[in-house]
């Protein structure tokens, strides 16, 4: 078999790149060893944020009172009925991309590919059965999976990754979290919000670490509202898993303390999945798990790209997917423009929600910027008022010298609808004053933003 491009993996890189290419009129197949979607549309991005979706909606009920709606008989959470609804909702939307290659006549190769040489991929199947692949030009898009700790290894009933949190047989009545990232906070928030008793833990002095200071400080203020307890600046030392529950030992700023669970949840990142690919023997190089590229994603073989989590850069989905289509472009000689990782988004879906750009407040003042800080807190909203969500905020950070906008960091409901508009501001390098000066619909939560941008110039009117 011989095509332009084939492209090893079906996430949300490898199969945007795929449709891309055949928009370019390109000949494409793709290898994949599992689901169609990957990670992210089979055991990440999708099925999670259905999760979230079931307890925000029980959320909801719980508190229907203080909307002026009575609910009789009581509420419940049933367990096994969320996790059914997040599995349908991953199938669906891995149907979906059997629908787009179809319609863009791509080719789907089952089986674990591996590079043969520049121009050949070796495919083997589930029944041990191989086959060669020839291409033009090879895009590796192999993703990433949960990073195990020698001192918590996961065994997929006591101490479990992602993966097996997504599926659940029945739900269990507490939980230690460790690490505070987007996918341990959201799992966190998931499990709370539905009955367990969670224990979040967080090696970093603050959770949600890589994102500003306050917005931290404000997420861990509502975790410990809900009834999470968090745990920052605290290393599980061991797990003893021979009892009934749990045991965690859990060294703190106090000392060690030891935690009991029914289930501990390991979210402490990803590795790459490079293993097997066959990078050394062709030549393409790679470095503390990584694949080297230039600006369009080319490894220093021309023919072969990479994309996504196996490369430097942010592992987020979009990422990945603005990635593949710059390495196609680029194989078709397009000429496009590198991806801006200045401007990449990024979103946690918690309630309340958390999305940013560009520099924190911190990361400003060490690159040396003179900085305008501007605060409007959802309090002061009237749409927020309305909506029983006045948690949370507006942090905008703009250059003193030329009002650039440098950062912006949200936190409160809906924030991950709202981040795009900073992203757009960012990318066309607007000021402050245009921001202010661009009307906003009242009454809505993204009024905020304006009110954000006139608290840095001093011009705020609702605070």
């Amino acid at each position: 078999m011989k095509f332009d491009l084939v492209v090893i993996g079906s996430g949300p890189g490898g199969y945007v790149a795929a449709i891309r290419a055949s928009q370019l009129g390109k000949s494409v197949a793709v290898v994949e060893k599992a689901e169609l979607g990957g990670i992210c549309l089979n055991w990440g991005c999708i099925p999670t944020k259905a999760l979230l979706k079931s307890a925000s909606v029980f959320e909801y009920a719980k508190h229907a009172a203080e909307y002026g709606v009575k609910l009789e008989g009581g509420i419940t959470a049933d367990f096994e009925a969320i996790v059914a609804r997040s599995r349908g909702v991953a199938d669906g939307m891995s149907k979906g991309i059997q629908f787009l290659f179809k319609k863009n006549k791509i080719e789907v190769i089952q089986g674990f590919g591996k590079l043969a040489g520049a121009n050949t991929i070796e495919v083997k199947a589930d029944d041990g059965t191989t086959t060669l692949v020839e291409a033009d030009n090879i895009i590796l898009a192999t993703g990433a999976r949960s990073r195990i700790l020698p001192n918590m290894p996961i065994d997929g009933e006591k101490i479990i990754g992602y993966r097996q949190a997504l599926v659940l047989p029945k739900q269990p009545e507490s939980m230690v979290v460790v690490g505070s990232g987007a996918i341990g906070s959201e799992f966190a928030y998931f499990y709370n919000t539905i009955g367990t008793k969670v224990t979040l833990v967080e090696y970093l002095p603050n959770i949600v670490p890589l994102e500003d200071e306050e917005v931290s400080k404000q997420l861990e203020r509502s975790f410990k509202k809900q009834g999470i307890k968090v745990m920052t600046g605290s290393e599980v030392l061991a797990v003893d898993t021979t009892a009934d529950k749990c045991k965690v030992t859990i060294k703190t700023k106090k000392g060690e303390e030891v935690v009991e669970a029914d289930i501990v949840l390991s979210a402490v990142g990803v590795s790459t999945n490079l293993e097997g690919l066959g990078l050394d023997e062709v030549g393409v190089k790679n470095e503390n798990g990584k694949v080297l590229v230039n600006e369009f994603g080319q490894t220093n073989i021309p023919s072969i790209y990479a994309i996504g989590d196996i490369v430097p850069g942010p592992a987020l989905a979009h990422v990945a997917s603005a990635e593949g289509i710059t390495a196609v472009e680029h194989i078709a000689g397009l000429n496009p423009h590198p991806v801006n990782y200045n401007s990449i988004p990024g979103c946690t879906y918690t309630n309340p929600e958390i999305a940013s750009v560009g520099l924190t407040e911190k990361k400003a003042v060490e690159a040396g910027y003179e900085v305008k800080v501007g605060k409007f807190p959802f309090s002061a909203s009237g749409k927020a008022s309305a909506a029983g969500a006045k948690d949370g905020f507006v942090k905008l950070i703009f250059d003193a010298k030329y009002g650039e906008l440098l950062g912006a960091h949200l936190i409160g409901a809906n924030v991950t609808e709202m981040i795009a508009e900073l992203v757009v501001a960012k990318n066309l390098e607007t000021t402050g004053h245009e921001i202010i000066k661009s009307v906003h619909p009242h009454p809505t939560m993204s009024e905020a933003i304006m009110e954000a941008a006139a608290a840095a110039y001093g011009e705020v009117i609702h605070i």
